[in-house]
């Protein structure tokens, strides 16, 4: 497919990239979806939902009658995931049909944040680890990136939000993506909670981040300064 006629100038967070990458950013792509890496049921919180002894009110509407994936991951990992996904409901660009983002499972493949996901639905995903060499957790992730990519435009952006130090989710995804598989550069060095609150943080200015394709750029490197607080300016 031939590229879009009228390319937008987008605003970057910061013009400082490593050696060796480029903002991809800077020309607005005909579509851009992005894939959020899931939270760990491992963590205390999961372990509460999956507990069915459970009585705060989502632990109890979910065994009644689920709740959105989106929500109880969120719970789950609190800070890191709302920032997903407010920076993916602010920054999206999907083709009709598609939602803003899709979430990774460890053995349902790519959801929409809304599937509804009942105790015995996490039961059965927590059992799956995320790890590429497992056919529960490839195979189904594959699947639906291949049912993906069929549907995007040439030149698509696929943003993943997520740990790109290791394979575990790059792995599944480059080999199907390719360079059109990207992260944002300002996740390098970074923990968890430091991605989530820069994505939060992000979306409430307006202010979208460098995206860099995974297969050609660095993934590690050294841990960056905190963030400012809120009431200081950097």
């Amino acid at each position: 497919m031939s590229d879009p006629t009228e390319m937008v100038p987008t605003k970057l967070v910061s013009s400082g990239l490593d050696l060796g990458t480029s903002p991809i950013d800077c020309r607005r792509p005909l579509s851009r979806v992005f894939l959020l890496s899931p939270a760990n049921t491992s963590a205390i919180r999961g372990q509460l939902l999956l507990n069915r002894n459970s009585e705060f009110e989502l632990a109890r509407r979910m065994r009644r009658q689920g709740a959105p994936l989106g929500e109880l991951f969120s719970f789950i990992s609190s800070l890191y995931f709302r920032g997903k996904l407010a920076y993916m409901e602010a920054f999206s660009n999907s083709p009709a049909g598609l939602p803003a983002g899709l979430v990774m499972t460890t053995s349902r493949g790519l959801l929409p944040p809304e599937t509804i996901i009942t105790l015995e639905d996490l039961l059965e995903m927590s059992t799956v680890p995320i790890d590429p060499a497992d056919a529960r957790y490839r195979e189904p992730l594959s699947h639906d990136a291949r049912a993906l990519a069929r549907t995007l435009q040439t030149n698509s952006q696929v943003v993943l939000l997520g740990s790109i130090a290791s394979g575990k989710y790059v792995d599944p995804l480059v080999d199907i993506f390719g360079p059109n598989l990207l992260f944002p550069q300002q996740f390098v060095g970074r923990g968890d909670m430091s991605r989530g609150g820069l994505m939060l943080r992000c979306a409430q200015a307006r202010l979208e981040l460098d995206y860099v394709p995974v297969n050609s750029a660095v993934r590690r490197g050294s841990r960056p300064p905190k963030l400012c607080p809120r009431q200081k300016a950097c």
